[in-house]
């Protein structure tokens, strides 16, 4: 493909579109990704997923901590306006980069900034649109390919696909078959741009919704919600933050349960363990009782009921989270 394209993004979402651009042979003269950041548990620092693979593929890479001229950090943007210039990208694709495009940055290649953004727009605008979208109980999503303006996630629609939230679909889960969709979506909206075939269709006003950035302070569980509900939030937090709560003092990680449709709460309270054997942990909620099915002690593994029950019982009666 003659058509340049620079990349920003920084998570594995990112690099799942910019390992299909690289094997759709554009080129992609430069790539921007967050600086490294401390990680694992000697918080040594690490490279970004994107820029793991840029370096692997010989691509140029930029780490600015700003892109704004007259932000904290103007020598980073300045250096970054100078990189993109040598560039000279028709074209930017943008995923889950992290960092606001200042207008510059959406002027200065001829066909503007596309950005992949993991719902179905205008819904779920903002940072989190996966968690929020199992997290509310959506049955679908998808990706837009979306002409970014100067607003938040704001701009004209070019290409959208939907798939099915399944029933059993954690955040983790869901991202991944969303990677690869945005991966293939972009390639298709750069073969329409290089043919003149973009057709843009303006967000319309109604059915707007923020996906809010995930505060681990939401990770932890509050029982006197509905069964269904609280469900919902341990698969949208599973893998980042985690749902959690506490018994006998120590904090516990879940990350699978069901919905105990035969069972009934009947006078417990909130949070209340009704049940613990091979078959899960049953717990009474607002509404409802849920089997917690995989859980996980700080510092352990995460282990089937049966398993973590020999290793940390719960008698009927205990209450989590109190």
């Amino acid at each position: 493909m003659s058509m340049r394209v620079a990349f920003a993004g920084t998570p594995e979402f990112a690099r799942a579109a910019l390992e299909r651009l690289h094997a759709a042979r554009f080129c992609v003269p430069l790539v921007l990704t967050q600086p490294d950041r401390p990680a694992g548990r000697g918080m040594k620092l690490q490279a970004s997923p994107v820029k793991q693979f840029a370096q692997a593929h010989g691509m140029a890479v930029a780490q600015p901590r700003s892109l704004r001229l007259d932000g904290k950090y103007p020598e980073d943007a300045q250096a970054a306006r100078a990189a993109l210039d040598d560039a000279r990208p028709d074209v930017m694709v943008v995923a889950a980069y992290g960092l606001i495009l200042p207008q510059w940055v959406l002027d200065l290649p001829r066909l503007g900034c596309l950005n992949i953004h993991a719902s179905l727009l205008p819904r779920w605008r903002g940072a989190a649109p996966i968690h929020r979208a199992i997290e509310a109980g959506d049955t679908e999503t998808g990706i837009t390919i979306m002409q970014m303006d100067a607003g938040l996630d704001t701009g004209d629609m070019l290409l959208v696909e939907r798939i099915t939230i399944r029933p059993e679909d954690t955040t983790g889960s869901l991202h991944d078959r969303l990677a690869v969709l945005g991966g293939r979506l972009v390639v298709e909206a750069l073969e329409l741009a290089a043919c003149g075939g973009f057709h843009p269709v303006p967000q319309p006003d109604a059915g707007v919704t923020y996906a809010h950035k995930i505060e681990k302070s939401e990770a932890q569980v509050d029982w006197s919600q509905p069964a269904a509900v609280i469900a919902r939030r341990i698969r949208a937090f599973d893998p980042f933050p985690g749902a959690g709560t506490t018994a006998q003092g120590e904090a516990i990680k879940l990350w699978r349960s069901e919905i105990g449709s035969d069972m009934s709460p009947s006078r417990a309270g909130c949070g209340q363990v009704l049940s613990a054997n091979a078959h899960g942990v049953a717990v009474a909620t607002g509404d409802g009782v849920l089997r917690l099915t995989e859980l996980q002690r700080a510092g352990g593994k995460r282990l089937a009921a049966a398993e973590f029950l020999r290793g940390f019982p719960l008698a009927p009666g205990l209450v989590l989270g109190a």
